[in-house]
């Protein structure tokens, strides 16, 4: 089955008005394939700034995290239904930086998960292993494990992408050899296989360790990795050879 080239933007808790602007201004300019899709998720405040300067319509907004609730008395917390109220279509959830600084739980992840695909949102989900996870080899057992109780929960999974970063590979100019990567992608996908049938053979799994307009090409080659999510390339001028990085 053949899967869409997905890339995503995850900004973090980077940005400004202007230099969200100067982002969405220079991604309205790229001739992007129709055989790409691209998403970028600036902070949650900045969302419907985007919003209003994004005229490319091949580019679609993300924010960054929802709360498994419609609304009511969570201070602080941005609701799946705000979130289409602005104009995004798509939320990252699971983020590595969730799981370790927020301490969310496995199970959490996916309560928010169901509740945002209820919503008609689209999701990101982040999986992946610390550093001396992959050391003991513990990587499949850990994706596997935070897969799992989406796996449960979850029935029709058009509408989810998976992200595998490896958590070392995070932030820190390392990442995965294609060989590796390819290897871990595999793995998930014969998980998924095993777990919602045919359905995984439609899921797009993203490689997210520190891809930058240098190395993506490099995984071209890798046949169960579908895109990538990017995080401080997307506040570059290298995102768009990113975005073209696939032939």
């Amino acid at each position: 089955m053949a899967r869409k080239f997905f890339v995503g933007g995850n900004f973090k808790m980077n940005g400004s008005k202007a230099s969200i602007k100067e982002i969405v201004e220079s991604l309205n300019k790229v001739d992007i394939p129709d055989t790409v899709e691209v998403v970028i998720a600036p902070p949650a405040l900045y969302v419907h700034w985007a919003k209003e300067h994004l005229t490319n319509p091949k580019v679609e907004l993300a924010a960054q995290n929802a709360f498994p609730k419609a609304n009511g008395a969570y201070t602080g917390e941005i609701a799946a239904p705000q979130i289409k109220d602005v104009g995004a279509e798509w939320v990252i959830l699971g983020h590595s930086e969730r799981r370790s600084i927020i301490k969310e739980s496995d199970d959490f992840i996916a309560e928010k998960t169901v509740h945002a695909l209820e919503s008609d949102l689209g999701v990101i989900l982040c999986i992946g292993e610390l550093l001396e996870e992959r050391q003991a080899g513990e990587t499949v057992a850990v994706c596997t494990r935070q897969l799992e109780p989406v796996v449960e929960a979850v029935k029709d999974w058009s509408k989810v992408v998976v992200a595998y970063e490896p958590v070392w590979a995070i932030g820190t100019g390392l990442a995965a050899t294609p060989a590796d990567a390819q290897e871990t992608h595999a793995a998930i996908r014969k998980y998924l296989s095993e777990k919602i049938g045919a359905q995984a053979d439609g899921v797009r799994i993203l490689y997210g360790g520190s891809v930058n307009g240098k190395n993506a090409h490099t995984f071209n080659d890798c046949p169960d990795i579908d895109g990538y999510l990017v995080g401080g390339a997307s506040l570059k001028p290298e995102f768009v050879d990113i975005i073209k990085s696939r032939p």
